[in-house]
């Protein structure tokens, strides 16, 4: 993989706005992308925390470039839907995986996956977890903003161009990044929030938090993405 050339990196960041709804819309239609190889912790739980927000019309799905993929463990799973779902999409969470550095270097030739994609942050809200921030940079979806990561894809993003925040979470308008397996958990509370509310997003957050634990759980994970939660 080579330097920083590599990836298209904008020399300034594009308006980093949240995207233009009305307040807390219902119907949310969320993509999970997940391919090959993927980390199952970085897929399915923000796919179930996220989905329990189905009484107010939100969908989250898991959305891959083949009818099935096999994780890095291998479990296998079906798509629910195909790749291109995540450009109509309200929005879009980028999974990890272990070959997310390949998939990255393969955008531009021939069936590339990433070339599929055509996502906006205009009209969308875009997270990736660990080493789907390397697939944000790859888009050029980062602009100049820092990001985080796991500490096997730090080198790669760093290499590419891109500060790397020794943090969790971390967002800039409609683009989050995580860094951490169990770090989703700050990207769906962000995503509810921005999207549903503070106080839906307590509530679905509280459910999945662990017994006993649960008021100081919730408020951690509330005072980490709080800085990050814009008007909608």
């Amino acid at each position: 993989m080579g330097g920083a050339e590599f990836f298209h990196m904008p020399g300034q960041a594009p308006r980093l706005e949240m995207p233009a709804r009305c307040r807390y819309p219902r119907n949310m239609r969320i993509a999970i992308l997940t391919f090959d190889g993927y980390n199952e912790l970085d897929s399915f739980v923000i796919l179930g925390l996220l989905n329990r927000l189905n009484h107010l019309g939100w969908r989250a799905e898991i959305t891959s470039p083949s009818s099935q993929v096999t994780s890095m463990n291998g479990v296998t799973v079906v798509a629910q839907q195909p790749l291109e779902f995540a450009n109509e999409a309200d929005a879009v969470i980028f999974g990890s995986g272990i070959y997310t550095r390949a998939i990255a270097e393969d955008m531009g030739k021939r069936g590339a996956v990433l070339d599929r994609l055509q996502l906006d942050p205009l009209r969308q809200l875009i997270g990736a977890q660990c080493s789907g921030s390397l697939l944000l940079a790859r888009l050029g979806l980062l602009a100049d903003a820092p990001a985080c990561t796991d500490l096997t894809t730090k080198p790669w993003l760093v290499q590419a161009g891109v500060r790397v925040l020794d943090e969790p979470f971390h967002a800039r308008g409609p683009i989050a990044t995580a860094g951490g397996c169990l770090a989703s958990q700050y990207l769906a509370a962000w995503l509810m929030w921005s999207r549903a509310g503070e106080e839906a997003a307590r509530q679905a957050l509280f459910y999945a938090a662990p017994v006993g634990e649960k008021e100081a759980y919730v408020d951690r994970l509330m005072d980490r993405v709080r800085p990050f939660i814009t008007a909608v």
